[in-house]
């Protein structure tokens, strides 16, 4: 059993059962990888993947077992790498980070300026998505440590530390009438047309359920996963926006006004996600502590070993 084709097994795992998408991803020849798996299921005596012709068709039981051993192996092969690493070259590395577009335009910038200056030999790489996409990505070991709302928390093969508490606001156009009302309320943004969050992304359920706890059904016209390309539409006029308030800036956004709307919503929780079992190398430990406020990087490495 060689590690070359534990690694083979595992990419068709994550392609579907492709292996021309594998071969692809792994830079080799579909031949080569079926002539290792043929050969893994000759020295284990079974058959991994069930087959119409040439093509994989899906996972036997034994095969499920063998491609989740595998992939708890190839996690440990990295954990060693990384191990090494640390020791040799404890202050320089990569560190892949996947976030959305609101935390890697509002949040992160700060942040990430003051980790380069501190660790300025580390290598940083950011991947935007939606939350979905993020904790996936985490997951499946394409990033180092993921920061988004909700789906960090609800996934099952991540650590979660809650990062911040934020809330929204309405973005209007300048002269807009709702600008004449001191407080907001969700009768009156339920008459006008809506610009927001797609559903799936930051929270969007609980807008709806506020909505529909006060007996109202909003207006929506349009939803997206950049709060920037929500502001673009409210400034063509097609509906008024609501945002995160961290992502209206006053000067950038110098034609449209902020209305707070946190009494109308409950707050959203932004979270760090790294994987279990992963090896956390000093710098990525002190990237999330500088993310999760009041935590040093030693507390972050022992909330970690608990949970």
């Amino acid at each position: 059993m060689k590690l070359l084709q534990l690694q083979y097994l595992g990419e068709i795992a994550r392609q579907g059962l492709n292996i021309s998408q594998a071969a692809q991803v792994l830079h080799t020849s579909q031949s080569g990888i079926s002539r290792q798996i043929a050969l893994l299921e000759q020295e284990l005596k079974l058959r991994i993947f069930e087959r119409s012709g040439k093509r994989l068709t899906a996972l036997t039981p034994a095969g499920q077992q063998i491609v989740e051993r595998a992939a708890r192996v190839l996690e440990e092969v990295a954990n060693i790498k990384k191990a090494g690493e640390e020791y040799s070259q404890h202050d320089q590395g990569s560190l892949v980070i996947a976030t959305t577009h609101t935390q890697a335009r509002y949040f992160l910038p700060a942040i990430v300026k003051r980790f380069s200056e501190e660790w300025p030999k580390v290598k940083l790489t950011i991947h935007q998505g939606n939350p979905g996409q993020v904790a996936q990505q985490v997951e499946e070991g394409h990033a180092d440590v993921g920061i988004a709302t909700e789906a960090i928390s609800e996934s099952a093969a991540l650590v979660s530390l809650p990062c911040y508490q934020w809330n929204r606001g309405v973005v209007l156009p300048s002269r807009h009438p709702l600008l004449r009302s001191r407080q907001l309320s969700l009768r009156q943004l339920a008459a006008h047309p809506l610009i927001t969050y797609d559903f799936g992304v930051a929270g969007g359920s609980a807008v709806l359920e506020s909505f529909q706890r006060a007996g109202l059904s909003p207006n929506i016209v349009l939803t997206a996963i950049d709060a920037d390309v929500i502001k673009t539409y409210v400034k063509l006029g097609l509906g008024i926006g609501l945002v995160a308030t961290m992502a209206y800036d006053r000067k950038r956004d110098s034609s449209l006004q902020l209305r707070d709307a946190s009494h109308l919503f409950p707050p959203s929780t932004t979270y760090v996600g790294l994987r279990r079992q992963a090896f956390l190398r000093s710098y990525l430990l002190a990237f999330v502590a500088a993310l999760v406020p009041g935590l040093s990087a030693q507390e972050v490495r022992q909330r970690l070993s608990r949970d």
